[in-house]
């Protein structure tokens, strides 16, 4: 196993060299979380160090149990260290609450704890942004990109983190695709902060708001949201939401000349059609049942159907006051996610289709007992073991849920705010219904509840195999 501890080493000192921005955000506007980011950088380098100088070796190689184990161990271990400068701080009541921020930012969940977002120091909001975008494309997929060390074995961590029934790779080399990945999110990242910063948003908003946007995370700024900022700015965001929520080796291809990559994508065409059918749906039920001119009303169904979808969720109005078939149709939408490939989370659009055409099958099974069948996407036959996967993490979906909403339950909380925050953290999404709202925080929780919600938020985040995998006995013997 020293080549788990030396790999967690040297993530925990990435770590430690991405906390001293926020550090400098800090100097630069005289804040005194100085001396909290400063003791979180001189923490996370020393039990980097720890776990790097003592099993230093080369070239060694990463089987199937350690990759789960490094993805696992390193997402949480980012989490306790990124916490610090938050625990620190005099914005965060409890530890548990610190932890719980982090572990939302780093999984894109955007479920926050916090009331008012607006009087935090600036240092502290950029954390939050930060944490999110480096969480949006994977901190894991981030070292294969930039350490070569882990160009033996990188297949394996690349398959443990990245949300995908499928490998698509697009170089022979896994780091030389992580770096593709890593360098076209960069590059979409930098445009939305482009065109949020023409638009009139102060620079330092227009960073964090496209961090957080490319990750789908929706941590803000500002304590309403999006809704804080104008009509151009939550029409930028949205646009930008929805190429968050898509597979972005599309987006290379795009940019390489391959223009009809998108409408040749079965799972990318089913993400556009839900998308739309949910917006029109949203739209005609609030001109129907709600005061507002048509504009404002698509405007707003827009934005909180691609919020939600690609588990963004970022707010610019209460939805929910809205009609009951507009949060129940925005419920359902946190279950399906984004496209496999994106910083999306839910089951995933290609999943969900995939078991459309699956119980399609068993159906004409029952109809010509005799005849054989093939699931297709496109004109690539899916094999058992992938339809098998994808069953099993339903399934395990599935039971997560239900048995983190009894446990909410248990706890006191009424079943809608138990049912739509475990919904919103098992799907990273972030805002849910009831008291933990668009408008309201998941600062009253039992601390009992946060330890239940950090486990769906983490198991979301790394497709549920990657960490349920780590209770069974057996893994653990050689």
């Amino acid at each position: 196993m020293t080549q788990v501890f030396t790999i967690l080493g040297l993530l925990n000192l990435a770590l430690a060299g991405v906390m001293t921005l926020p550090l400098m955000i800090s100097v630069a506007y005289g804040e005194k979380e100085t001396s909290s980011f400063a003791m979180g950088i001189a923490v996370t380098a020393l039990f980097g160090l720890a776990l790097y100088l003592p099993f230093f070796r080369r070239a060694q190689d990463i089987n199937r149990r350690h990759a789960f184990c490094i993805v696992s161990f390193g997402w949480l271990s980012a989490s306790v260290l990124g916490a610090i400068p938050f625990a620190l701080s005099d914005s965060f009541a409890h530890p548990l609450d610190a932890f719980f921020e982090t572990v939302s930012g780093f999984t894109t969940t955007g479920a926050s704890v916090l009331t008012a977002i607006d009087p935090l120091p600036k240092s502290i909001l950029f954390w939050r942004s930060i944490i999110q975008w480096l969480g949006g494309m994977g901190i894991i997929l981030l070292s294969i990109a930039i350490l070569p060390f882990l160009g033996i074995g990188g297949m394996q961590l690349f398959r443990a983190e990245v949300p995908s029934p499928f490998l698509d790779k697009l170089k022979p080399r896994i780091a030389e695709t992580a770096k593709i990945l890593w360098q076209t999110y960069l590059l979409i990242t930098a445009l939305e902060v482009a065109f949020l910063w023409l638009g009139g948003m102060s620079i330092f908003d227009s960073f964090c708001h496209a961090f957080t946007t490319m990750a789908t995370g929706g941590f803000s700024t500002k304590t309403e949201s999006v809704g804080g900022f104008g009509t151009y700015h939550r029409i930028v965001i949205t646009i930008f939401m929805f190429l968050a929520g898509t597979n972005f080796a599309l987006h290379y291809r795009f940019m390489k000349g391959d223009y009809g990559g998108y409408k040749r994508d079965k799972e990318f065409c089913f993400y556009l059609l839900l998308s739309g059918i949910a917006i029109i749906a949203v739209w005609l039920v609030l001109m129907r049942h709600m005061d507002g001119s048509w504009g404002r009303s698509l405007e707003e169904s827009a934005f909180q159907v691609i919020s939600i979808m690609t588990t963004t969720g970022f707010a610019t109005v209460d939805f929910d006051q809205w009609p009951s078939f507009c949060r129940y149709l925005l419920f359902l939408l946190m279950f399906i996610g984004g496209c496999a490939g994106s910083t999306g989370g839910g089951i995933k659009c290609v999943r969900v289709l995939l078991l459309c055409k699956y119980i399609h099958q068993e159906f004409r099974k029952i109809i010509h007992p005799h005849a054989v069948f093939a699931v297709k996407l496109g004109n690539q036959t899916i094999s058992p073991a992938i339809l098998n996967g994808i069953v099993g993490l339903f399934i395990l979906f599935i039971g997560i849920f239900v048995s983190a909403s009894v446990a909410m339950c248990l706890l006191g909380l009424d079943i809608v705010t138990s049912i739509s925050s475990v919904a919103a953290t098992l799907g990273n999404i972030g805002p849910g219904l009831a008291a933990v709202g668009p408008t309201a925080n998941y600062g009253h929780i039992p601390l009992v509840g946060k330890l239940i919600l950090i486990f769906c938020m983490l198991a979301g985040r790394l497709e549920i195999y990657t960490v349920v995998i780590l209770f069974f006995p057996e893994f653990w013997k050689k």
